[in-house]
């Protein structure tokens, strides 16, 4: 079973109240191959919410500078018990998020600086043994399995 972002099954649950569906993605959790999970919808914050981004001391601060680290978190480990409850063996992140980004973030200035790091969630993933791949990572690995013959 896959574990994937919620925003990229088609859920509204960005920061803004928008999605980042991708298709294919969505299409896993149509055929119960894969359960969305929202860390940050989970940590009781609130959809619509002020922009966060994740500080190089691994805080998370929001854009008006208040501190939502405890949120994020909450978030991150109630998803990871929905993973292990779903017996999810990977994960599908959505990129550059200070939840669930893998490998590059925002740094934090608000000023779409990226940074090397993980998201809170991601992290949390990562140190309990689980994979964890972004969506652009995962679109890349589907395409080039396509091309082969």
């Amino acid at each position: 079973m896959l574990l994937l972002s919620a925003c990229l099954a088609g859920e509204p649950c960005r920061y803004d109240g928008r999605d980042n569906t991708v298709p294919a993605l969505a299409e896993l959790v149509r055929r119960g191959e894969a359960v969305p999970v929202c860390p940050e919808v989970l940590g009781g914050l609130p959809t619509p919410r002020v922009p966060s981004e994740r500080l190089p001391d691994g805080r998370v601060v929001n854009q008006r500078g208040e501190d939502v680290t405890g949120q994020f978190r909450l978030g991150a480990q109630r998803a990871l018990a929905i993973c292990r409850a779903h017996n999810c063996d990977c994960a599908v992140l959505k990129a550059r998020s200070p939840s669930c980004g893998k490998g590059c973030i925002y740094d934090g200035s608000f000023t779409h600086t990226r940074v090397a790091g993980d998201g809170v969630f991601a992290a949390l993933l990562r140190e309990a043994g689980i994979p964890v791949l972004t969506e652009e990572e995962y679109l890349m690995k589907r395409t080039a399995e396509e091309e082969l013959p």
